[in-house]
Formats: structure tokens, C-alpha cells, sequence
């Protein structure tokens, strides 16, 4: 059996399901997105490698990357395999070929990576800056009104969609202000190479996260500019928010002690599993030893 190189993802799977598109990718787009998943294949491996050279204790930040990189791959295998998505009837009509038909493609699929992987993305980035854990979920939450809002929107073929879109936008405003003020306040008491380490990766993520509504006004929203088009758009966009902040935070923690952040996460024993050998009054597996006057509570315990 002989292997041809070729991308029939379109052919298999078709432009009709229940509703029929004339306004999609094409097999450029198609390769785009597999190019895309590729990457986010290729640096899930990195990133769990990379965390092999760590004590099980360090490892938080590279399971989160990979996590984030292994939701993205998933959901670009599926736009490039031209599945996980609807048609819905465009608000504005363009004569530009490329943007002519009415039924435009949404894919949901990318919403459904947004839901599970940003706020993945905040989780690391407050947690480098040992914010609270009820502002860190209050904040999440938000940024999944965000996302859910960013999906309804696409999927409303009339003006409405743009009040689902104000809404997203007020809701990133929120996001936005507690990354890039709350987020830098509390850093910077946990000395200076901490706050440098977060300002890094805080203001460029809540920068090129500003270009989502920007794309989703010349895509879903305004219908301007073609779904190939769209493809690159937020590919890139991914690939800079998923693959190079999350890799530049990994680097720049290298260094950085996690019980500076208010972690305190145990390594299983060189001696094996807890049971193995006798233990005292306070090393009963799982339960933790009386707090002193001098003991200290962590911001975020694990």
C-alpha cells in the first residue's frame, strides 16, 4: 500500500451538517489548522518532558502548559479535519468572492478549546503572582462569561449578536484590569524578580488577548474577511498565548522557589509510598501537623 500526501479532510467530511455552508475554509485553511495542532502536539511533548527534569513538586506550571497545548491540538485536528462546526446566516452580506456566501462556517469547536484553556491560562499566570484563590476563581469565572458570550454572539445571525459581544467585552475589561494592575500589586510583594517574571508574561497575554474581539469583529461578527483568513488570524493569536507566554513563564520560573508563592506541595519519600515504614504521632498519610504560633498560612496551599 503506497502513502500519498494529500489533505482529503474536506472531501471526506464534507460542508453539510444539518445546515449547508457556502462561505468556509478551503484546503489552505484546512492545512493551516493541521499545521497549527501539529505544534500544539509537538510542545504538549515538550512541556511534560521538560517536567520530568523537575521534583514532582515543581512540575504545576508544566502540567498546566501542557494541558492548554493538548486542548488546542484536539480542537485545531478538528477544524483541520473540518469538523466541530455549524453554518449560521451572515448579518452582512460582502461582494467580495471569497466572503459572498450567506451561510457562513462557525466553528464552536474553538470556543470549546477557549472554555477549558484560558482559564487554564489565568490559573498560571495568578498564580505566579500568589494572588488570593477567591479573586483567582471570581476572575476564571468571568473570563467564562467571556468566552460563553463570544459563542453565543456567532452564533446569532442578527444585530443581537452585537449586545452578546458588549457583554464579552465588559467581562474581558474585568479580566484585563485584575491581570494587568490587581495581578502586578500583589507581585511585587513577593520581591522583585517575581513581579519582573509576571509583568512578562501579563502584558503581552492581556495585549494580544485584546486582538480576540478584533478578530472576532472581522469574522463571526462582521463577515470581512474570508475563513481561511480567520484560520491564520487565530492561529497566531493561539500560538502566542498557548505555546510562547506559557513557555517564556516555564523558562523564567526555572529559578523560582514555589513555597515563595504560597505552595507547600509534598514529593513522595525516596523510601516509597507513606506506609512503608512506621510513623509518628503527626505522619499519618494525608493529614498534615499541628500549626504552631510561628507557623505561617500560605497564600494558595496544595
Amino acid at each position: 500500500m503506497s502513502l500519498v500526501r494529500r489533505n482529503d479532510a474536506l472531501d471526506i467530511n464534507g460542508f453539510s451538517n444539518t445546515v449547508t455552508t457556502n462561505n468556509h475554509i478551503t484546503s489552505r485553511g484546512s492545512n493551516w489548522y493541521f499545521t497549527v495542532c501539529a505544534l500544539m502536539s509537538v510542545s504538549t511533548l515538550i512541556f511534560m518532558g521538560l517536567s520530568l527534569r523537575k521534583p514532582q513538586s515543581h512540575r504545576l506550571f508544566h502540567y498546566i502548559a501542557a494541558a492548554v497545548a493538548l486542548v488546542a491540538a484536539i480542537a485545531y485536528f478538528s477544524m483541520g479535519s473540518n469538523l466541530g462546526w455549524t453554518a449560521i446566516q451572515v448579518e452582512f452580506r460582502r461582494r467580495s468572492p471569497k466572503v459572498a456566501g450567506m451561510m457562513r462556517q462557525i466553528f464552536y469547536v474553538r470556543y470549546i478549546d477557549w472554555f477549558v484553556t484560558t482559564p487554564l491560562l489565568l490559573l498560571k499566570l495568578l498564580l505566579t503572582c500568589g494572588m488570593p484563590t477567591p479573586t483567582i476563581v471570581y476572575t476564571m469565572l468571568i473570563n467564562e462569561v467571556m468566552i460563553v458570550c463570544g459563542l453565543v454572539g456567532a452564533l446569532v445571525k442578527t444585530s443581537y449578536k452585537w449586545g452578546y459581544f458588549v457583554f464579552g467585552c465588559f467581562a474581558f475589561f474585568f479580566v484585563a484590569y485584575t491581570v494587568a494592575f490587581q495581578g502586578r500589586s500583589y507581585a511585587c510583594t513577593l520581591g522583585q524578580d517575581i513581579s519582573k517574571i509576571y509583568t512578562m508574561a501579563a502584558i503581552p497575554i492581556i495585549a494580544v488577548w485584546m486582538l480576540y474581539p478584533v478578530a472576532w469583529g472581522v469574522c463571526e461578527g462582521g463577515n470581512v474577511i474570508a475563513p481561511d483568513s480567520e484560520a491564520v488570524f487565530y492561529g497566531i493569536l493561539d500560538l502566542t498565548t498557548k505555546l510562547l507566554i506559557p513557555g517564556l513563564l516555564i523558562w523564567n520560573h526555572r529559578n523560582i522557589d514555589l513555597a515563595r508563592l504560597g505552595f507547600h506541595i509534598r514529593n513522595v519519600p525516596e523510601g516509597g509510598l507513606p506506609g512503608s515504614e512506621k510513623r509518628g504521632p503527626h505522619q499519618q498519610t494525608g493529614v498534615a501537623a499541628p500549626a504552631t504560633a510561628n507557623t505561617e498560612t500560605p497564600i494558595n496551599t496544595v
